[in-house]
């Protein structure tokens, strides 16, 4: 199923498997959310690391990569990835919320922050993308569904 915000561009298969869903997307800024469930913690019991520094790599991209035209999109490859991780968490909704921060044409930075379901911050991060060809512009590229034989 499509998730609204992404106007007609469907799921990833690392988005159904870990099962987060973009709540909000405007230019420069993102928000994630996951409902903790049994996939996403360790042996302990709590949120593996994992998932968290996914949760900070990938509202990052989408806050570097927000489209306002229809049937386009802009990606980013993650250049680097930097994770602290503050707190734990065992059930509940998480929220990333991401910024983009600085950057030129081709590569951007972004910081996001993971919040429990009380709000508070358990783990954040910084990242540095670069725009795949044609992503760099606003307009973006059209939309076309990346299968797993694609590059």
């Amino acid at each position: 199923m499509p998730d609204d915000l992404l106007d007609g561009e469907p799921r990833s298969g690392f988005q159904e498997l870990l099962d987060y869903r973009l709540a909000e997307w405007s230019e420069d800024r993102a928000v994630l959310e996951l409902t903790i469930g049994r996939k996403h913690c360790n042996r302990a019991g709590l949120v593996h690391g994992g998932v968290l520094a996914t949760l900070i790599d990938t509202s990052c991209g989408f806050a570097a990569t927000f489209c306002p035209f229809p049937g386009r999109v802009r990606r980013v490859v993650t250049l680097q990835l930097t994770t602290s991780f503050t707190g734990q968490a065992r059930h509940g909704t998480l929220r990333a919320i991401a910024r983009k921060k600085a950057g030129g044409s081709r590569i951007v930075f972004c910081c996001s922050e993971v919040l429990d379901a009380n709000g508070k911050l358990i783990a954040m991060g910084e990242g540095t993308f670069h725009y795949r060809t044609g992503s760099d512009a606003p307009e973006g590229v059209p939309l076309q569904p990346i299968g797993i034989a694609q590059a």
